[in-house]
């Protein structure tokens, strides 16, 4: 606390990121730069911010260090605490179904009955919204509180069915790769239930020797420039290897390239390799 207090003064943002850093990830080592994989999967280091740690050890690699300790709206990433919060209060189960109202609403797939899972999968606003409804404010709050989940901030109750759309709840992928960790080593205060629940319905790939849980999110504004994410964690013959990026959205051409840039550096750090 004395260092980070000393650097504060100083005006020493980079050793503050780095202190924070080992903090959140118990890495022995300072991060290992892999901006140069960024850049040859089509990013621009200075608008993406990638976090990756694996379990075992806390080694991390990491790319625009000062924008991964930035906190950005999570978009559809808060659905993982949401659905968290969802089954562990018993508001759903993964099959519990969300009978559609009629309003037509921007994104085809949402325009339907629903599940929890498929609701998860499609990212569909006005199935969380409800959960949000029957959760309650303050029950939504002290939740995230303790997932420790960025900022945990839910707004007045105005708000309550969009503070992680509206720049309200922000987090940023250092917290991100904290939250999920405790999440993937199961550490939250969860039941089995819960977390056989959502270690299933986040499962994105798999192949005959790991498995990937993600979820991306798509924060959108009008006044300024949306951010795109993409956040879980890679299962490979026993170990695990957690991230999260963030990144400018200019225009839907750079929605594949938050997985292009992941993928890359799990390739590149030989994540995928678990023969």
């Amino acid at each position: 606390m004395k260092v980070v207090l000393l650097a504060k003064t100083l005006g020493l943002l980079l050793p503050i990121a780095l202190i924070s850093l080992a903090l959140a990830t118990r890495a022995s080592t300072e991060p290992e730069d892999v901006g140069h994989v960024v850049e040859d999967a089509g990013g621009q280091i200075e608008n993406v911010a990638v976090i990756v740690q694996r379990q075992s050890d806390g080694q991390v690699w990491s790319s625009n260090l000062e924008r991964a300790h930035q906190r950005f709206s999570p978009a559809s990433t808060s659905k993982i605490p949401h659905t968290l919060i969802a089954l562990e209060q018993g508001y759903a189960k993964p099959e519990t179904n969300f009978s559609w109202d009629g309003v037509p609403r921007s994104v085809r797939a949402w325009n339907q009955d629903h599940s929890l899972a498929t609701a998860f999968k499609d990212s569909v606003v006005w199935v969380y919204q409800e959960i949000a409804r029957t959760a309650g404010r303050s029950a939504l709050a002290e939740a995230l509180e303790d997932f420790r989940y960025g900022n945990s901030s839910v707004g007045s109750i105005n708000q309550l069915t969009t503070y992680w759309l509206d720049n309200t709840l922000q987090i940023s992928a250092v917290e991100q790769v904290g939250f999920l960790s405790r999440l993937a080593q199961e550490k939250l205060e969860l039941s089995g239930d819960t977390y056989t629940a959502i270690k299933g319905m986040m499962v994105s790939e798999a192949r005959e020797n790991w498995v990937l849980r993600s979820k991306t999110g798509w924060w959108h504004s009008k006044s300024a420039m949306d951010i795109g994410w993409f956040v879980g964690w890679l299962e490979c013959s026993g170990e695990t290897y957690v991230f999260a990026l963030n990144m400018d959205m200019p225009d839907t051409r750079f929605l594949l390239m938050r997985k292009t840039i992941v993928y890359a550096i799990l390739e590149h750090i030989d994540a995928f390799n678990c023969d």
